[in-house]
């Protein structure tokens, strides 16, 4: 009975030990497999995360700066595509706006004269979620900081027209900005009618640019000549005889003058509203100018006027010519036309009568003269396929200057000891010599220029 005991005990105690090896297997299979699965989940949950750049000012634009396309610098600690917000952008833009790791420095589109504090950056890095920070630029302000040149003249419409300005003594060229206000002119084209929707005469006083054109309208600029708008003009903007050839300014009053005997004078210094002035001629006034307390335009026909009640009213005055008469300006006491044929004819008793100068031209069309000015106690005349004519004493007599264009040249100033001389195709000449020899400078656009004038 013990015997049978023993075994039954010994039987109970194998098949305890087989049991427990065996779910000692499983625990061990189950642990084994458990790593596994444990693995994999990682696998299947891992993401990547990326970081936004971080971008930062460098190099603020100087303030303030004449240059209207400045240069600014940042830092981005990651490589990204640029995006510009506020009243700044950039050639630097799609599809080539990369900032790279590191100082990125970009150029400014032209900007207008003003003040400008809302101009942003932003970098984008790797995906459209990774936007930098904000980067707003410190705030600047472009001006005209030396004297300005300014140019004007017309292209196929009034929208083509050309307003150019320099700021580095004529040497280089930027675009300024035509007024948008006015369907008419943009609509209105010349090719019909002899320039009629053209800028044709510019002027500087009171801090104030003012230009003229056909269809009567007037244009001014109060930011050294970096965008023009509108002016009140007595006439409404329309195709009419009241195109406006030229403009001058004197006494806080400025004085346009055109077609058909035209003159208008503005009733305010700044050249914001105008009125019309009494002429006593029907022809067309191409001219003007302006010194000792006279106002002298001149025209067709070698008709010369004269105002001495601040352009109100206008008289004839004695004329030695029957020539037309293009241009016209004063220096040394002395006013000074010039025009068809080489005609130059001057006065010494304020504009009450004229004798002609020798000029030293042959006398043919293709020695006409369209523009003159007076600088350094030296005129300068210039005129048909780029010829150019001055003068030392006092405009008795002239000599030729040496020209580097055959293109015609329409109009001529004198400012910061520099001549410049502007017409056909945009050309541009200056001379830095008192007119003895001159250079073309880089233009800035291919149109027809008329005129010019210069901070005074």
């Amino acid at each position: 009975m013990k015997s049978l005991l023993s075994w039954c005990v010994l039987v109970v105690s194998i098949a305890v030990i087989v049991s427990s090896c065996s779910s000692s297997d499983e625990e061990s299979t189950t642990s084994s497999d458990n790593p596994t699965t444990s693995n994999d989940d990682t696998t299947t949950t891992t993401t990547t995360t990326t970081t936004a750049p971080v971008i930062a000012e460098v190099t603020a634009v100087t303030t303030p700066t004449g240059d209207p396309t400045p240069d600014y610098t940042f830092s981005s600690d990651k490589a990204g595509t640029i995006t510009y917000g506020g009243s700044c952008s950039s050639s630097n833009t799609y599809p080539y706006p990369s900032a790279t790791n590191g100082n990125n420095t970009i150029t400014l589109t032209s900007l207008i004269d003003g003040t400008y504090s809302d101009c942003t950056i932003t970098v984008t890095g790797d995906s459209a979620s990774d936007v930098s920070n904000t980067l707003t630029m410190s705030p600047f302000t472009i001006k005209c900081l030396s004297k300005c040149f300014v140019a004007v003249g017309s292209g196929s419409t009034y929208s083509e027209n050309a307003l150019t300005r320099s700021q580095d003594n004529g040497t280089s060229w930027d675009i300024a900005k035509l007024p948008t206000s006015d369907t008419t002119l943009y609509t209105a084209g010349w090719s019909d009618k002899y320039f009629i929707a053209s800028i044709n005469g510019v002027t500087f006083g009171n801090n104030t640019f003012v230009a003229v054109g056909g269809y009567g309208f007037i244009l001014r600029s109060t930011d050294n000549g970096s965008s023009f708008d509108l002016a009140t003009s007595p006439y409404t903007i329309n195709y009419s005889s009241h195109g406006l050839r030229g403009v001058a300014f004197g006494n806080s009053t400025f004085v346009g003058v055109g077609d058909n005997g035209t003159i208008v004078r503005s009733t305010n210094s700044d050249g914001s509203s105008w009125d019309n002035g009494t002429s006593p001629i029907t022809t067309h006034i191409h001219g003007v100018t302006f010194g000792n307390n006279t106002f002298v335009a001149v025209g067709y026909y070698g008709n010369i006027v004269r105002s001495t009640d601040n352009g109100s009213s206008f008289d004839n005055a004695t004329s030695p010519t029957g020539n037309p008469l293009y241009g016209t300006t004063f220096g040394n006491n002395t006013f000074v036309g010039v025009g068809y044929n080489g005609n130059i004819v001057r006065s010494t008793n304020n504009g009450s009568s004229w004798d002609n100068a020798t000029s030293g031209l042959p006398v043919t069309y293709d020695y006409t003269l369209y523009g003159v000015t007076f600088g350094n106690n030296t005129f300068v005349g210039v005129g048909y396929n780029g010829i150019i004519v001055r003068s030392t004493d006092n405009g008795s007599s002239w000599d030729n200057v040496t020209s580097p264009t055959g293109n015609f040249l329409m109009g001529v100033t004198f400012g910061n000891n520099t001549f410049v001389a502007v017409g056909e195709s945009g050309n541009i000449v200056r001379s830095t010599d008192n007119g003895t020899t001159w250079d073309n400078s880089t233009r800035s656009t291919t149109k027809w220029l008329n005129s010019i004038s210069f901070t005074n």
